[in-house]
């Protein structure tokens, strides 16, 4: 009876197990939808001019949301999109990144403008930030997890690693996992690009 029993319950589980990676590849799906990732948002450039989601229309954007402070994720990810930009060639005049802070109390325009100023990012590089409330709003469009650990002023924060392709209408063309090397980026960005505005998929 007890062999039965532990048969029974060892069927079971693998019956959830798999219903748990069919639900986990469902909501992968659905986060990696057009109509579930992105949409309207209100920030600040580093210029101190409020900015919305047109920041986004007539060009290709790989949209990061980090902090100027992080210590190794937003760094590593603005110094190999720079990379990027290179192995682009030509067509990186038609690539913009765009940072935006999950760090609003510390990221001031004008922090954010002297973060970005690293020769070793991008170019063609924008970077927002806002008040809590407009980070939050912004985050949430694009689904974006991030939380501030610790208190006092060393704290830091937590947050997604994976970046946004967008296509030139300000819709999602895919995600662009963090541990990708530069040349599979630009291969995945150059992809996009060759269905055209309309893409969805890279």
């Amino acid at each position: 009876m007890s062999r039965r029993i532990l048969a029974l319950i060892a069927v079971l589980a693998l019956a959830l197990a798999g219903l748990a990676g069919l639900a986990a590849r469902q909501l992968m799906s659905d986060d990696a939808s057009q109509a579930s990732v992105g949409g309207p948002f209100e920030l600040i450039d580093t210029s101190g001019a409020t900015v919305n989601q047109d920041v986004l229309k007539g060009k290709w954007s790989v949209v990061f949301f980090g902090f100027t402070q992080c210590p190794d994720i937003c760094p590593t990810t603005l110094f190999e999109l720079g990379q990027v930009e290179t192995l682009l060639g030509p067509r990186a005049d038609k690539v913009q990144a765009v940072l935006i802070s999950v760090d609003p109390d510390r990221d001031t325009p004008r922090q954010m403008a002297a973060y970005v100023a690293n020769p070793s990012f991008p170019k063609r590089l924008i970077a927002l930030t806002g008040s809590a409330a407009q980070v939050d709003r912004a985050a949430k469009a694009y689904r974006v997890f991030y939380q501030k650990v610790g208190e006092g002023p060393d704290y830091t924060v937590n947050h997604a690693s994976y970046s946004y392709l967008m296509t030139p209408r300000g819709r999602l063309a895919c995600v662009l996992p963090y541990d990708l090397t530069p040349e599979q980026t630009a291969a995945r960005i150059q992809a996009a690009m060759a269905k055209g505005p309309r893409a969805d998929s890279c």
